[in-house]
């Protein structure tokens, strides 16, 4: 049968209603009562787990297993703040983050009103043993953990934070979740704009306080156990894979994020199912735990699951698996275009398979006025970064532009109230017929092409030339790379026969790990870069610098040392709370990093700086400055000659690696 004809009887099997029906009785599987919460760890998603278990059993597939993991628990019961208002007693629903605080019953506490939170506004203040109540944009100004971390050294029994922007926009009522990266014993809880315009009311404004009653239970437990949840369809090749997966931990209700996504990848599999279909590959389908948190204290806590699975649970998963999708909040709409985002490797064939899409089925794209493509690479958002650098190619439907991120997603408001049933029947039916063209591939569609292009076009050639770095050797070596990988793409679309096919295969897959180990790289804001990129960023900026502080525009000066790194953090809080949340980035086992582990390419440290060029300078402090920025502009410049450096040889070895599959003859 033809693909299309294929992806056409794939097309008639999608149940939407019943994906949605599952998606909804996942909701029953909560740690707290009134707000819902599936966290790591946690009897709620143990139980979820067993549910999901016994769905892949029904529907049909094979093999079903729960792979266990160890990770750290969060179990979130409750938090309710009592008060006494002029209309008389209010009793209000708090959420919470990932730390441990038990009052075991309702216990008396004064709540203060700290503004933001900074140091400099909790140095008026004395927060002994009292709740801290706070306003913080997270997208804006910084996350939770930085005026949790200050509070707690203060002395706070715990914050209480308020977003006045970034997240949980969509009603005055929404409450806030998000991973807290950052200590346990630092507890932090959040509260509605609602609610805190009335106790603010009663607070009378910054430093005042008030008596109340406090009744939370927040508990976090190390060495805990998990489950990854499997199931398949069993194919031709038992040892070649295509998998499809979601996260079924949540946040509140977590509809769209990700009890529609669990739900959309069963649905894809019972389909698929119905169809009669055996494929190619064996077709995997993974609900993977702890995806929102699972390390304590860890910049990089999230995605725990995925990143246990495919390198401590199943480390054979790299090499095997040729394709994986991941699946988000696709019950709705993120803006007009419909966007595949995966590794670069794959924008070739994605944007081949989304103008065939597109031409095939009009019906389903019309959805989106921009219509349909593909972007790479993938961000560390969600769970297929994990798989990425594991050296599995994936994907994830986009799902981090539109107004949802701003709106609904992690709070009590992403319900089914924002379902979009014609959203999610084309998520349906774009990844049912992506993985039957998936699958219709004998070798992974990896194309190294355009990973290079963008190594080349991200080079600033004119600061590496001021800088006196040498790129021609990285030029020349990409562009030979990149013939080679050209030549590898011709080749791998090329009959062979099944041993050369298995071969080719492998080299492929060995040759894309390469590229994730030698250039996936995360900058101090979780943005992936290439690694030269991180010390170029910094070099424009200390020039900038260092140009505004010989003019004596200090101002200027420190604007551009606040882009750096995370500096400007260090304008809000104490060297103790910045040193820790730089440190602990780096300076920690690797299993607590998880995959951000080594992927930081250096540190520019100046908060002793941008807090003196913040005030007043006289010529003294503005000459310290100027020399600060001068020896970083050396550090960081040795820094881009190491990773021009370290491309420049790992081109030349994937140019190798490529080089060698030219040598598989065609049938």
């Amino acid at each position: 049968m033809a693909l299309s004809d294929m992806q056409t009887a794939f097309l008639e099997q999608i149940d939407v209603d019943e994906s949605y029906r599952f998606a909804k009785e996942l909701e029953q599987f909560k740690t707290n009562l009134a707000l819902g919460y599936r966290t790591a760890g946690s009897q709620a998603e143990f139980d979820a787990g067993e549910h999901i278990r016994a769905k892949m059993l029904e529907i049909g597939l094979t093999d079903v297993k729960k792979d266990a993991f160890t990770l750290d628990t969060w179990d979130f019961s409750h938090a309710r703040l009592r008060v006494d208002l002029p209309g008389g007693a209010r009793v209000f629903e708090l959420g919470a983050y990932q730390t441990a605080f038990d009052t075991n019953g309702w216990r008396p506490f004064m709540i203060v009103s700290a503004g933001r939170g900074t140091a400099a506004e909790l140095d008026q203040l004395d927060v002994t043993g009292k709740l801290v109540l706070i306003e913080i944009n997270q997208r804006a100004d910084w996350w939770i953990a930085y005026p949790a971390y200050q509070a707690h050294l203060r002395g706070a029994a715990a914050v209480i934070a308020v977003q006045s922007g970034g997240y949980a926009q969509a009603h005055p009522a929404a409450l806030n979740a998000q991973n807290i990266s950052g200590p346990a014993d630092a507890p932090a809880f959040s509260m509605s704009r609602a609610d805190a315009e009335l106790l603010e009311a009663a607070l009378g404004g910054f430093g005042g306080e008030a008596r109340v009653q406090f009744d939370a239970r927040s508990t976090i437990g190390r060495g805990g156990v998990s489950y990854n949840i499997t199931g398949c369809i069993e194919g031709d090749d038992p040892a070649s894979y295509i998998l499809l997966s979601a996260h079924y931990d949540s946040y509140f209700t977590g509809f769209q994020d990700d009890n529609a996504a669990v739900a959309m990848m069963l649905g894809i599999a019972s389909a698929l199912i119905r169809m009669g279909l055996r494929p190619r590959h064996t077709l995997v389908f993974c609900a993977f735990a702890a995806e929102e948190w699972g390390v304590c204290d860890s910049k990089y806590d999230w995605s725990t699951g995925a990143y246990n699975q495919v390198f401590r649970v199943r480390p054979d998963w790299p090499g095997k698996i040729h394709a994986a999708l991941n699946f988000e909040l696709p019950a709705c709409t993120h803006g007009k275009r419909a966007v595949m985002r995966g590794v670069y490797e794959w924008i070739p064939f994605l944007e081949a398979f989304a103008a065939s899409f597109s031409a095939a089925f009009p019906g389903y794209t019309d959805l989106f006025p921009a219509g349909l493509g593909a972007a790479a690479p993938v961000l560390t958002w969600s769970d297929d970064f994990s798989l990425a650098i594991s050296g599995i190619p994936s994907l994830v439907n986009d799902f981090a532009e539109g107004s949802f991120m701003e709106s609904h997603y992690h709070s009590q408001f992403d319900n089914d109230d924002a379902y979009d049933p014609a959203a999610y029947r084309f998520h349906h039916a774009l990844y049912g017929a992506l993985t039957l063209a998936f699958d219709a591939c004998s070798v992974p569609p990896l194309d190294f092409s355009p990973r290079l292009a963008a190594l080349r076009d991200t080079l600033d050639l004119q600061l590496c030339a001021r800088m006196g770095v040498d790129t021609r050797p990285l030029l020349q070596a990409a562009a030979d790379a990149e013939k080679r990988a050209q030549a590898a793409a011709r080749c791998a679309r090329g009959g062979r026969s099944p041993r050369d096919m298995r071969a080719f295969s492998a080299g492929l897959l060995k040759a894309f790990r390469f590229c994730e180990d030698a250039f996936t790289r995360l900058d101090w804001h979780d943005a992936v870069i290439f690694p030269h990129e991180y010390a170029q960023a910094n070099l424009s900026l200390l020039l900038k610098a260092r140009e505004s502080l010989r003019a004596g525009n200090t101002a200027a000066a420190c604007d551009a040392l606040c882009a750096i790194d995370c500096n400007r953090y260090a304008l809000a809080f104490d060297d103790k709370v910045c040193a820790h949340f730089t440190d602990y980035a780096r300076q920690q086992p690797l299993d607590r990093l998880m995959w951000g582990a080594g992927r930081l390419p250096g540190d520019c440290r100046l908060f002793s700086t941008v807090r003196v060029l913040k005030r007043p300078c006289s010529e003294m402090e503005i000459a310290a400055a100027l020399n600060a920025v001068e020896r970083a502009c050396g550090e960081q410049r040795a820094v881009l000659v190491r990773c021009i450096d370290e491309e420049n040889s790992a081109c030349c070895k994937l140019a190798g690696l490529l080089e060698s599959l030219s040598g598989f003859s065609h049938t």
